[in-house]
């Protein structure tokens, strides 16, 4: 039984929340995400690491001044990308950096200046193929504050005097000195095996040797856990994405409850899968109906979609949603530097794991299942028209970019699994239906004001549905 269980009414909402905050940092810090999440888990420090390793087999560490989830990887997901404190998303250069200063940390002592950091993480650089840091150069100088910021974020860093963007603007007239916080660093980086003994990515995903070898109990339990983890790592689990054996566990009450209990969200079934909805904003790392031009944008869109799926006098034609074939563990394979493998402890290339995940797709039965599609031209010209229609109200830089703010808008909704993103268009999938029927107010400006805030330019799209 889980302590969630066990613990006083009374005290429940507390401990959810540490739950919540856990699983949405899978590193706490003093500073981070803020300065009370971690005194919350310290609190429930016991009662967490316990369910959280019968719940979904993740091991909890947690120390005076950082809180470590190690979690169980069962699939690779290209929907949670490191980003910048501007929200932009990293690429491989700024995760290339981020690597290399976490090494330089590691055997620094307790403070280093930015310039000083940059030039171990540019001697690094030089070891590896295809990979620079030139501290003149104003692109490598910004992707690499741009690492520095996301450790500062976490607490990794602090600053002590100075300032990282006179150093991007200018090495030779700035700089800026920063406080090491080594027990985060440490626990920044603990991957489950020696990188430097893996030929493919694949190999940081779980194996389960008691479901392999065919142990009912073990195999029972361990299907529960992978049910559980994808009900708190994805915004929506589709029964189809699912493998064979585990969509009767999907659909079980009791699995679906200990994971409301556990963090206090309530889950929304459906015959296609299930969703757990966050009101709190502790545990989705997006808010969907928010505020912003994207967010509101795709909600506009999600009802314009939802209008001509629903139109019966022009049926949309269905396809079927394409398997994944490994494409994302193709590309971070092929980023690998050879040279830096130990060769006489490296696991060799092996077609297994590929083999096994064939094997298992053939097992499966039953009708494939299909989707209505929407051309990308339609898509297009609806954005456009939203554009037209409410273009006044949009941050500026989408006013005149439709096709990034098209761009920007479909990822966010494919990030959502609300659609699934082809060449040619989009397929909708089934949660989008929950946000059908938006309702779009637009506060305009009064004509006897002179200035209008920052409220008044938003336009305002709600529905009456909470965000996934």
């Amino acid at each position: 039984m889980i302590h969630a269980r066990r613990i006083d009414a009374l005290a429940l909402d507390n401990y959810q929340r540490a739950a919540r905050v856990v699983l949405a940092n899978h590193l706490v810090t003093r500073t981070y995400p803020d300065r009370i999440a971690l005194p919350l888990i310290r609190r429930w420090a016991t009662e967490l690491r316990e369910d959280l390793a019968e719940l979904f087999g993740y091991r909890l560490e947690v120390t005076e001044t950082t809180a470590r989830v190690y979690p169980v990887i069962d699939r690779l997901d290209a929907g949670k990308p490191a980003r910048t404190v501007n929200d932009r998303v990293f690429d491989r250069r700024r995760y290339a950096y981020l690597a290399l200063a976490l090494a330089a940390l590691g055997r620094a002592g307790d403070q280093i200046t930015l310039s000083e950091l940059a030039d171990q993480v540019a001697a690094y650089t030089a070891r590896i193929d295809g990979l620079e840091l030139a501290p003149d150069r104003a692109a490598d100088r910004d992707a690499f504050v741009d690492a520095v910021g996301w450790l500062a974020a976490r607490g990794a860093l602090a600053l002590a005097d100075g300032d990282a963007g006179g150093w991007a603007a200018d090495p030779e007239a700035g700089e800026a000195l920063y406080d090491i916080d080594r027990p985060v660093v440490f626990a920044l980086f603990r991957p489950p095996r020696a990188l430097q003994h893996l030929h493919s990515v694949r190999g940081l995903l779980v194996e389960d040797p008691a479901v392999t070898a065919g142990q009912p109990a073990a195999q029972s339990g361990e299907i529960a856990r992978r049910v559980r983890r994808a009900l708190v790592e994805r915004p929506v689990v589709y029964a189809e994405d699912l493998a064979p054996e585990e969509r009767p566990v999907l659909a079980q009450d009791r699995t679906i409850a200990d994971v409301e209990l556990f963090t206090g969200l309530r889950a929304e079934r459906r015959a296609e899968g299930v969703t757990l909805i966050d009101t709190s904003g502790r545990l989705s790392d997006v808010r969907f109906p928010g505020t912003g031009t994207l967010a509101q944008v795709a909600l506009l869109l999600v009802g314009e979609i939802a209008d001509v799926v629903l139109d019966i006098d022009h049926p949309l034609p269905r396809r079927p949603r394409p398997a994944d074939d490994g494409a994302l563990a193709g590309q971070l394979d092929d980023a690998i530097p050879e040279s830096t493998l130990f060769a006489p402890m490296a696991d060799p290339p092996s077609a297994e794991t590929e083999a096994g995940e064939a094997d298992s797709a053939a097992d499966e039965t039953g009708p494939e299942a299909t989707y209505p599609f929407v051309a990308a031209d339609w898509v297009r010209d609806t954005v456009q028209a939203l554009t037209d229609r409410y273009g006044v109200t949009f941050a500026a830089q989408w006013q005149a970019d439709v096709p990034g703010l098209t761009a920007q808008v479909t990822a966010l909704l494919a990030r959502l699994r609300l659609v699934h993103v082809l060449e040619d268009g989009l397929l909708v999938l089934p949660a989008l239906a929950r946000y059908r029927g938006a309702v779009v107010t637009v506060r305009t400006k009064r004509a006897a004001e002179l200035f209008v805030t920052a409220a008044d330019t938003v336009g305002a799209a709600r529905t009456g549905t909470e965000g996934i």
